[in-house]
């Protein structure tokens, strides 16, 4: 392929590491339709390479990262600090050409760029960019996670194990739930308090409601999948809240939550996008404090060249952890 170009108002990034996530292989699956021919990669950071007539603020050689949602910057939403839900949103590796690359072009700079604390890596950077930022808004701002409530953590993989760490540094208890044991220690080592092998148990929300003194404050689908999403609200407390992360498409995209326990127990659901380059912050200021090591998360480092059978390799499910692309 040949070097983007650098948009007016944007940027052009050189990558120094980028992530291999599972939207990444639900387009390649076409579960999520997108434009052929498509780079893939969305989670990504690196070193800015270029600088567009249009923008101020910033220079080559500056280390940088941007949320996988691009807002507009200009919308109601954008405006509000929900550039997350922008409705004229561009998304690397979806609407654009992504960061399985060299180079990668950013537009709308102003409103996406997130400029990197030295002291933040760009393989912790790269692993924030959807699974990790999307578990911290979706415990933080929707699940309003405190100390001492128990969150359940439905799928271990790389979101997954992101909200355990994240629910942890908050003085959360959790309760991790997978199907693989390598999943759930690793789990384990990022602290969760309760395990839960969902082949060996016939009903796992009411496990979860025995293990947790009557139910979770906070249950997470971090796979997206009928089964585990409604197990999630199952499993709550009264006026627990579940917060969808992993994708449900497809036929999945209808599954019927229990909405007559909803109601009477006042539970809450919420959908989590993402995050927006505002909020991004509160949450580096935690990694350069050392409260959040999102490295220990990444479980392998590949090349540009191991990318296809990275992908290819997620059709088994298998692996715990992230893996990185550093090109």
């Amino acid at each position: 392929m040949p070097d983007p170009s650098c948009p007016s108002d944007g940027v052009l990034v050189q990558v120094a590491a980028t992530g291999v996530c599972r939207s990444d292989w639900h387009a390649w699956r076409g579960h999520d339709p997108v434009q052929l021919p498509i780079i893939p990669g969305h989670e990504f950071a690196g070193v800015i390479a270029a600088v567009g007539a249009d923008v101020s603020g910033w220079q080559v050689g500056d280390r940088v990262t941007t949320p996988f949602v691009l807002g507009c910057g200009r919308c109601e939403f954008c405006r509000a600090g929900d550039a997350q839900v922008c409705p004229n949103q561009e998304q690397p590796g979806f609407t654009l050409p992504g960061s399985f690359a060299q180079l990668v072009a950013v537009p709308r700079a102003a409103a996406n760029l997130v400029r990197l604390p030295d002291d933040v890596s760009f393989v912790a950077a790269a692993s924030l960019g959807c699974r990790f930022a999307t578990a911290f808004r979706a415990l933080v701002n929707h699940g309003a996670v405190k100390a001492g409530q128990w969150v359940a953590v439905h799928g271990c993989g790389g979101v997954g194990l992101s909200a355990v760490m994240i629910a942890k540094a908050f003085g959360a208890k959790v309760v991790a739930v997978d199907v693989t044991a390598d999943a759930l220690a690793a789990a384990q080592r990022l602290g969760a308090d309760e395990i839960v092998n969902s082949t060996e148990i016939d009903d796992v929300a009411t496990e979860i409601v025995q293990r947790t003194g009557g139910g979770a404050h906070i249950g997470v689908d971090a796979v997206g999948n009928p089964v585990s999403a409604a197990a999630s609200v199952a499993s709550l407390r009264r006026r627990g809240r579940h917060v969808q992360v992993g994708l449900l498409l497809g036929a999945d995209a209808h599954t019927a939550f229990p909405m007559d326990r909803v109601i009477a127990q006042e539970l809450a659901i919420f959908g989590s996008h993402g995050m927006p380059a505002v909020d991004y912050p509160a949450m580096l200021d935690l990694l350069a404090s050392g409260a959040l090591q999102p490295e220990r998360l990444v479980t392998r480092r590949i090349s540009l060249d191991d990318a296809p059978d990275a992908l290819a390799g997620m059709d088994s499910f298998a692996g715990s952890g992230m893996t990185i692309i550093e090109p």
